[in-house]
């Protein structure tokens, strides 16, 4: 019996490693002799780099600047001349001083400054998985950080944020680094919300950044006058309605307009660079994963993903997971033989969370003892 464990994170409790080694000793306690292939793989978010270092590709670390301006200690992966770049490790919720937001104050220059660092290590094929950002900048900051000059009508470098944007008067973009047109550049996102308007990426996305009503109001304004202003300007691409432009705060426009990315799946950009599709071949059970199973997952998340190219190499596959809201007729039509969730051990949210391993290890114990009849 050999099973291939290709699960996400589970966010605030296990990495993608973390996952398939404790569903893998789970297994192994109660099926000994099975033979465990473990791919972390993500949707393009958090967990992105961390699939590409099991795939073979290198960590790089650099000092880039945070959403609030203080200095974060970023990772990217290279392998050759590819980097993959986490816009979360440089420009998340996550990498917010003490977790307070700055919904108009939050940068993405920091992301631009991973893309330099990649650059500098020779690198011209760049995945750029967005996700978990904490700036509704446009992703000016990003550009600013890549020789872009953005002035407000006293002719002042504006700073950092999409408050700031309302004041812009003048964009520059001829000091843009002479490296990027022969960079290609690959916007790994599933997010298809414009820049703009009530689908953009103030509307929906701002709230969870901790933007008000007005502040949502402000930041869209200040999108939209970045936007007209941006694309007037020689070399690029009218891209605010694109899908894909309102990801990660608009750090999707940005790399569409001024970057010449193209955006693809977040899921298959990863499931690539790990060889999934390969390793799939001669599996008899792929178990796939993130923290949640919901209608959201339905949308393009990893495991959906995972279902596709398990169900086109004819592998049954499971899903494991901390709590599921799907129905059993949601999960088979989604392609899972069989769910298996974390609160049906522990109902308790905060202990599931916190026990999460442990619990996962049990999971793997369960699936050990069952995986004749799933498999039949």
């Amino acid at each position: 019996m050999r099973i291939l464990i290709a699960s996400d994170k589970f966010k605030g409790s296990a990495t993608g490693p973390e996952v398939a080694a404790a569903l893998a000793e789970g297994i192994l306690a109660s099926a000994p002799g099975t033979v465990i292939d473990a791919v972390p793989v993500a949707d393009g978010g958090e967990g992105t780099v961390d699939a590409a270092l099991a795939a073979g590709f290198t960590p790089v670390t650099a000092t880039v600047t945070g959403p609030t301006g203080e200095p974060v200690e970023a990772r990217f992966a290279v392998r050759g001349d590819q980097a993959i770049i986490e816009m979360a490790a440089a420009s998340g919720l996550d990498a917010l001083p003490g977790g307070v937001r700055d919904a108009l104050g939050a940068t993405s220059r920091g992301t631009g400054e991973l893309i330099l660092a990649a650059l500098d290590r020779g690198c011209t094929h760049i995945a750029l998985g967005v996700g978990g950002s904490a700036n509704t900048d446009g992703g000016a900051g990003m550009l600013q950080a890549l020789g872009v000059v953005l002035r407000d009508a006293a002719g002042r470098e504006l700073p950092g944020g999409g408050g700031a944007l309302g004041s812009l008067a003048t964009v520059e973009v001829e000091g843009r680094d002479p490296r990027l047109p022969a960079t290609e550049v690959v916007l790994a996102s599933d997010v298809d919300n414009p820049l703009l308007g009530r689908r953009g990426a103030a509307a929906v996305f701002g709230p969870q950044k901790g933007a008000s009503p007005d502040d949502v109001a402000t930041l869209d304004a200040g999108l939209a006058r970045f936007a007209g202003l941006l694309e007037q300007q020689p070399g690029i691409r009218a891209a605010a309605d694109l899908p894909g432009a309102g990801a990660a705060g608009g750090v999707g426009y940005a790399a569409l307009a001024a970057l010449g990315a193209h955006r693809e799946p977040g899921v298959e950009v990863v499931q690539r660079l790990t060889g999934l599709a390969e390793r799939l071949r001669g599996a008899d059970l792929v178990i796939t994963g993130e923290g949640s199973l919901d209608d959201q997952s339905l949308g393009g998340k990893t495991p959906l993903g995972v279902a596709a190219a398990a169900r086109a190499a004819g592998v049954p596959v499971i899903a494991v997971c901390g709590r599921s809201t799907l129905s059993a007729d949601a999960a088979a039509s989604a392609g899972f033989a069989r769910v298996y969730a974390l609160s049906e051990l522990e109902p308790d949210p905060a202990r599931s969370m916190a026990e999460a391993v442990a619990l996962l290890t049990e999971v793997g114990r369960r699936i050990g003892v069952e995986v004749g009849d799933i498999v039949r």
